[in-house]
C-alpha cells in the first residue's frame, strides 16, 4: 500500500521545486488525521466531486440554458475540460496535478443558475447585503453549505484548495480577497494554471457550441489567423474531410497550439526568474503563466468575435434577460414570504438571515429547478 511518506518521496523526485507539496499544505480550518494512502490534495479532489454542488453542476447554464439541447455544453461539462486541460498542463510543467485538478473542479461550484446573469441579478438583489460574487459563494458552499460530515460544516478542504477558488480570475471572473487566504500573495502556479485552462475552454468550446447552434456562421470565423491557418493545414492533409469532423478537428487543433504556447512561455519565464520554490511564486507581483506576446495577439480577435457575434447575439440577451426576472422575482417572493419556502432553508435564517438564506438557496438551483419553482409560484395552473 501507498505511504504518506512514498507519497513525500514521489513529489520531492518528479515535482518542481517551485510546485505546490501536499506535504506543505497550510492545513484544513477543522484539524484531522491524513488518509493513509491519499494526499490532502487528492482527497479534496475526492470530496469536490463526491459532494452535491458538483452534481448540480450538470444542469446549469454555460452558455445555452439547458433546455435549448443536449449537445451544448453545461457547467458540469465545462468543468471537466478545464480540469482535463489544466491537468495536462500541470503534468508538462511538473507541478501538482492533484491540487491543480481539485482547484478545476471546485472553480465553478458557486455559479448561479443561468450562468452570469443569474449571478448579475443576485448580485444586485444583495448590494446592499454584501452582494453576490461565484467564487466567494464558492468558498461558501465548500466552508459551510455542504453538509455532509458530523465533525464539521462544509468539505474542510485544505487551504491551498480554498485559495484556488477564492482567487480564479478570468475576463469573467474576478478573485476576492479574503483575509485568512493571503488576499496579497499571489496564487500558486496551480491556481494560474487553472485560470487559463479555464479561459482556452470556454472560448474554444464556446466556438463549437456556436457552430452548431447557428449562431455563429464559419464565414465569420474567416478574419481569424487562427482558424485560418489551420483551416488551411486541415484541408492541405484532408482534402475530403466531412464539415462536422473538420469542426472537430479544427477545435481540437486550436487548444492544443495554446496549451503547446502556454507550457512553453512558463517553462521561458521560470527559468528567467530562476525560481527555487512555491514561496517564490507566493512573492512576485504577476502572474508568472501566461501565453507568448504572440499568442495572446491571436487570441484576442477570437475572444472579440465570441463577445461580439455570441454572447452579445439577441437569442442570448433575451434569455439573459429573462433569466434575470426569474431570478428576481423568486427572491422577492422568497424574502416576502420565507414561510413558502422549504424547511430546511427556513431553518438556516435564524443564522445567516434572510436575505442571505434566499440567495444561497437560489444560488443553488439548477436552471430546470429554478424554472420550475417559476412556474409554481406564478402560474395559477401548476401544482405546487
Amino acid at each position: 500500500m501507498l505511504t504518506q511518506n512514498q507519497i513525500k518521496q514521489y513529489e520531492d523526485s518528479f515535482l518542481a521545486p517551485y510546485a505546490s507539496k501536499s506535504y506543505n499544505t497550510r492545513g484544513r480550518v477543522y484539524k484531522e488525521e491524513e488518509h493513509p494512502y491519499r494526499s490532502v490534495y487528492q482527497r479534496d479532489r475526492d470530496r469536490i466531486i463526491h459532494c452535491a454542488a458538483f452534481r448540480l453542476l450538470e444542469y446549469k447554464t454555460q452558455v445555452f440554458v439547458n433546455h435549448e439541447g443536449d449537445y451544448y455544453r453545461t457547467r458540469l461539462t465545462h468543468t471537466l475540460e478545464v480540469s482535463q486541460i489544466a491537468r495536462t498542463i500541470a503534468m508538462a510543467l511538473r507541478l501538482n496535478v492533484d491540487l491543480t485538478e481539485a482547484i478545476a473542479l471546485a472553480h465553478d461550484l458557486g455559479h448561479t443558475p443561468f450562468g452570469h446573469s443569474g449571478e448579475e441579478a443576485l448580485n444586485e438583489l444583495m448590494s446592499k447585503f454584501g452582494g453576490f460574487n461565484h467564487n466567494s459563494h464558492g468558498l461558501r458552499v465548500v466552508d459551510i453549505l455542504e453538509e455532509r460530515y458530523p465533525d464539521f460544516p462544509g468539505l474542510n478542504l485544505s487551504w491551498e484548495v480554498r485559495e484556488g477558488i477564492v482567487k480564479h480570475s478570468t475576463k469573467f471572473d474576478k478573485g476576492v480577497k479574503i483575509k485568512d487566504l493571503a488576499p496579497d500573495e499571489m496564487p500558486t502556479m496551480e491556481t494560474q494554471i487553472v485560470d487559463i485552462a479555464d479561459e482556452i475552454a470556454y472560448d474554444n468550446h464556446d466556438l463549437d457550441d456556436g457552430l452548431t447552434s447557428g449562431l455563429l456562421k464559419e464565414e465569420d470565423l474567416q478574419e481569424l489567423a487562427l482558424w485560418n491557418n489551420i483551416c488551411k493545414e486541415i484541408s492541405r492533409k484532408y482534402a475530403k474531410i466531412v464539415p462536422e469532423r473538420r469542426k472537430y478537428l479544427i477545435i481540437r487543433s486550436l487548444i492544443d497550439i495554446q496549451v503547446t504556447d502556454l507550457i512553453r512561455r512558463t517553462e521561458e519565464n521560470v527559468a528567467k526568474l530562476k525560481l527555487k520554490s512555491y514561496i517564490d511564486i507566493k512573492k512576485l507581483d504577476k502572474k508568472i503563466v501566461s501565453f507568448s506576446r504572440a499568442m495572446q495577439n491571436c487570441r484576442r480577435p477570437l475572444r472579440e468575435l465570441l463577445l461580439g457575434k455570441l454572447y452579445h447575439h439577441y437569442r442570448v440577451i433575451r434569455m439573459a434577460d429573462k433569466a434575470k426576472r426569474f431570478i428576481k422575482e423568486l427572491f422577492q417572493v422568497y424574502v416576502a414570504h420565507p414561510e413558502a419556502l422549504p424547511k430546511n432553508i427556513q431553518d438556516k435564517i435564524a443564522t445567516a438571515g434572510v436575505r442571505r438564506a434566499v440567495c444561497d438557496y437560489i444560488a443553488g438551483m439548477t436552471d430546470r429547478y429554478a424554472l420550475d419553482e417559476y412556474k409554481k409560484l406564478f402560474d395559477p395552473y401548476e401544482k405546487v
